[in-house]
């Protein structure tokens, strides 16, 4: 007798982006600790980079909230009011996407220069550093270059087992107690990795009166990864 199915109802994706949902190791502490003690940045001004996935914008919104401050992307800034935005603390994400396109950076370097002159601070995010950013105002990059910093580095297996814990629960699953532990010692050691697998097992499970069950975790893990035959380090964004 075939399993028999439920109504597919997919739940809406919220992500939990509190202090208290951020899980701190090895792979992150030092960024969480340059985060929190946004006040001792030299010169009032921070770069948080590290891979997609990787919690920037979670712990963007950490810091706003710490802060007071306003986040927005890179790419909005010509449309933005910038001497507003200079009236406060600003979080600037995703610079490396704006690298070339002029009205943009030309607007991140008038913000950076006021919102410091007004004495509040400015952190900015990217995937990788800015000595990588490529920007074609060189004013813009060498202050750019100028700033303390932190990266975030693919997950630990301690990180990465509350990383897949999250992904579920911030999708509203609670999956088969030993799934869990089952990912994180087979899929790849990255962001990427963890978020694919937990968004099709979200997709697969749909219908199935047993949700994310074991037997459907091997299953997916075995269609995404085994023929594939990764390393565990190999998978990265």
């Amino acid at each position: 007798m075939s399993e028999p199915t439920q109504l597919a109802l997919p739940l809406p994706t919220r992500a939990a982006l509190g202090r208290g949902d951020f899980y701190v190791t090895e792979a992150n502490a030092l960024a969480v600790a340059q985060i929190e003690g946004w006040r001792h940045w030299p010169s009032g001004k921070f770069v948080l980079s590290g891979p997609a996935g990787a919690g920037k914008t979670h712990l963007a919104h950490v810091w706003a909230r710490l802060t007071g401050g306003t986040i927005l992307p890179a790419i909005a800034l010509p449309h933005a009011n910038i001497a507003a935005l200079a009236e406060g603390p600003v979080c600037v994400e995703d610079i490396e996407t704006i690298a070339g396109n002029s009205a943009a950076e030309e607007a991140l370097f008038h913000l950076h220069n006021l919102v410091l002159a007004q004495g509040h601070p400015l952190l900015m995010t990217a995937r990788t550093p800015p000595a990588q950013w490529g920007l074609s105002l060189a004013d813009l990059q060498s202050r750019a270059d100028g700033a303390q910093g932190a990266q975030l580095s693919e997950p630990d297996d301690d990180l990465l087992s509350a990383l897949i814990a999250k992904l579920f629960a911030d999708r509203q699953i609670v999956p088969a107690g030993d799934v869990i532990p089952y990912l994180a010692k087979r899929i790849p050691r990255s962001y990427t990795a963890a978020q694919l697998i937990v968004e099709i097992l979200d997709r697969e499970a749909l219908g199935r009166p047993k949700g994310v069950s074991r037997p459907l975790a091997i299953a997916v893990f075995e269609s995404l990864f085994a023929p594939k035959l990764l390393p565990r380090d190999s998978l990265s964004s």
